[in-house]
């Protein structure tokens, strides 16, 4: 990518949420700046013989928002893609735009699994003819954002972008380029996760990629310290509306934030380990500053994926120093999977809105239950409180990424603005 021209302008105007932590944004982040855990025991029958038994659930179940009649045709992942979507485009204040000039990105890990699984589940005791009609598009990965866009009535394009635990983030930048090229000029992207069943959790188990603190959920997940041993499942939605600035200027929207800048590549490495030296994730925030026509010295902020996984954050914080060089040292590293353990294809878009919302109110939020830090990962995480942010750039704005990568080794970084 080359550097920023003249060109548009992509603003943040609306944001919705549902997470561990929260029933929508304003929960969410007041969880987030409260360095609280929304990781619990889970309960029901089928987690009891499970090597991990604990998870992040949401903290509104879908089925206390919306009705049952709507509920029943929709898979998790659908429902909780929508409740997202329609918290922000309320937020953004229901923008008045042309169908042919609104886009969805709406990106997924998984899908609807638990929809297949449980068709098959009903398929085998009962039969083909009690299998719900509606199964084939309750388990297609695009059935979260064809809903959202059949809801908005979006006509410029509506997408899925499946890129495991980066989705989410790459929905933004996917978003981010039918803006810039003309498609369109309001985009609602986001990411949605919804999987908790005993097959993924045993599945990830297997691989060792889970933490096995079963005896106390809540610290768990522990991104650079020490004693991580794995990532905490967990579900939710994130989403975004993003604007042409001149599209939102001509409204009198509220802009949370710019979208300036957008890197992605892959590692050619691993199908589930990163590569140890992060070089295709310092690839992609150097491609994403470069991109934002910003240097690693006005960088503020980041946050990270950090799953707290030992091999993980180890790499990313390889890539970050990579990255950022001696710039590092007055970043204000943010890793909120801390507190709503790992949404996968949601996990971009939750940590995206935490990383605008860090921006609008020039605060980063703390990392919790780092207790013992890894000596090899040498950043400045926040901890403890929520930290204030300062400008460092001559403007006066504040820059800040936003980290994703996913097994298959894709890696996405996007850098926000503070808005102008």
């Amino acid at each position: 990518m080359g550097e920023q021209t003249d060109r548009t302008t992509v603003v943040v105007t609306g944001l919705g949420a549902s997470s561990p932590l929260g029933g929508d944004v304003a929960t969410t982040w007041a969880g987030m700046l409260a360095g609280r855990s929304g990781v619990r025991a889970l309960t029901q029958e089928w987690a009891a013989d499970l090597p991990v038994r604990f998870a992040g659930v949401v903290a509104v179940d879908p089925l206390d928002v919306m009705e049952r009649v709507e509920a029943r045709k929709l898979d998790r992942t659908e429902q909780l893609a929508l409740i997202a979507s329609r918290e922000a485009w309320a937020d953004a204040g229901t923008p008045q735009v042309e169908p042919e000039r609104l886009g969805v990105v709406i990106g997924t890990g998984i899908g609807g699994a638990i929809s297949l699984l449980e068709g098959w589940d009903t398929l085998r005791e009962k039969g083909p003819r009690r299998v719900s009609p509606h199964t084939i598009t309750m388990l297609m990965p695009n059935g979260p954002a064809a809903w959202v866009g059949l809801e908005l009535g979006a006509r410029a394009g509506v997408h899925t972008t499946v890129s495991a635990c980066a989705s989410g983030a790459e929905a933004v930048s996917a978003g981010v380029e039918m803006i810039r090229t003309g498609r369109a000029d309001v985009v609602v992207v986001g990411g949605t996760e919804a999987c908790l069943h005993p097959l993924p959790l045993a599945a990830f188990a297997a691989m060792m990629a889970l933490s096995k603190r079963n005896d106390e959920p809540e610290r768990a997940s522990r991104p650079y310290d020490k004693g991580r041993d794995g990532f905490v499942f967990a579900e939710g939605a994130g989403v975004l509306v993003l604007e042409s600035a001149e599209h939102a200027a001509a409204r009198g929207a509220r802009v949370y934030a710019t979208v300036d800048g957008v890197g992605i590549t892959s590692d050619g490495h691993h199908i589930a380990q990163p590569d140890p030296d992060g070089a295709g994730a310092t690839r992609a925030m150097r491609f994403a500053l470069q991109d934002a026509g910003a240097t690693a010295d006005d960088v503020v902020h980041l946050n990270a994926h950090a799953t707290s996984t030992p091999q993980g954050d180890t790499a990313e914080a390889n890539a970050i120093r990579g990255a950022l060089g001696d710039a590092t040292d007055h970043v204000a590293v943010s890793a909120t999977k801390s507190m709503t353990g790992h949404l996968l294809g949601a996990a971009g878009a939750v940590e995206s809105i935490a990383t605008v919302l860090a921006l609008h109110e020039r605060l980063a939020p703390p990392t919790i239950n780092l207790e013992d830090p890894d000596d090899e990962i040498r950043l400045d995480v926040v901890t403890g409180a929520p930290r204030p942010l300062t400008a460092r750039a001559s403007d006066g704005r504040l820059v800040a990424l936003n980290n994703s990568f996913g097994f298959g080794g894709h890696n996405v970084a996007v850098a926000f603005r503070s808005a102008p």
